[in-house]
């Protein structure tokens, strides 16, 4: 068994509805795929509708499980309750929610429309709350002790430069998360957690973001500790456990996937690595004289 082999492989979500928003490319459709090899009710949503209904039927045809396909934009919460009404008729309920709609580019925040910023955090965050509310009062309404997992970023917390508009709506879903845990949990025995991926190479995203020229300047696995990136089957694999029953003690935690990426580039030494086994016994005989 390696990283790039499905964790589980009972049915652990057969009796399950999992609602996945950017379901019909990458992270995504990874995630869907597995659940609904897992045995779940899969429902993806996102703005294009042609290639939403070609990957539920991909995904089918893989598992032998139905998948629903709605296009929505997450920013519109009318189009938000058309999904969940028609997720409801197809299935007849929804336990999980998986927020995982993006958008994202990278460029010098001074270069940056207020419409930029407001494209990027309109579907992260508001779109994010906007799912998290209208399935929320759905579960509370019906006594659900439904289940939310969202996908975050480790710069949620740490800030960074170039994507501001991504890592100020990245923030506030992570203080959603941690907020409604609490309330939520304590309440309706809701759940709400989040992952934070490090670098995993998917069509569309990974082009955006690191794009051919930037790559030739500089390898992206180099800033991880693991020297390489992470596999798309083991953000499924992560995502399926905290989705499921046995992790029903996990409740407003955020679990970083990364390799250690964002450890190793925020202390304050860890560039020291470049050092030579030469340079170190200089640096220690220049200690031990002076000590």
């Amino acid at each position: 068994m390696n990283f790039t082999e499905p964790m589980f492989a009972s049915p652990i979500f057969a009796d399950k509805t999992l609602l996945i928003t950017g379901g019909g490319s990458g992270l995504g459709k990874a995630m869907a795929t597995y659940f609904s090899q897992l045995g779940a009710n899969v429902i993806i949503s996102s703005r294009r509708e042609d290639l939403l209904k070609e990957v539920a039927a991909e995904i089918t045809s893989i598992t032998g499980n139905k998948v629903l396909a709605v296009a929505a934009d997450v920013r519109d919460h009318d189009a938000i309750t058309d999904v969940i009404d028609q997720s409801l008729k197809a299935f007849g309920k929804i336990d999980g929610l998986i927020n995982n709609a993006a958008g994202n580019f990278v460029s010098p925040t001074e270069r940056l429309s207020h419409r930029a910023f407001e494209s990027v955090i309109g579907i992260v965050l508001q779109g994010t709350i906007n799912y998290t509310l209208a399935l929320g009062k759905y579960w509370i309404e019906h006594k659900i002790p439904g289940n939310v997992l969202s996908i975050i970023t480790t710069y949620a917390w740490t800030g960074t430069g170039y994507t501001v508009p991504s890592a100020c709506a990245k923030a506030g879903v992570l203080a959603l998360t941690r907020s409604l845990a609490v309330e939520w949990g304590r309440k309706y025995k809701i759940r709400l957690n989040a992952i934070a991926p490090g670098p995993f190479p998917t069509k569309g995203a990974w082009d955006r973001l690191f794009p051919e020229s930037v790559r030739a300047m500089f390898d992206p696995s180099e800033r991880i500790p693991m020297q390489r990136v992470g596999d798309k089957q083991e953000l499924s694999n992560l995502a399926a456990y905290l989705m499921s029953d046995y992790a029903n003690y996990i409740n407003g935690e955020v679990v970083t996937i990364d390799g250690g990426e964002w450890l190793e580039n925020g202390g304050q030494f860890n560039d020291f690595r470049h050092i030579s086994d030469d340079m170190w016994d200089q640096l220690e005989s220049m200690r031990k004289t002076k000590s």
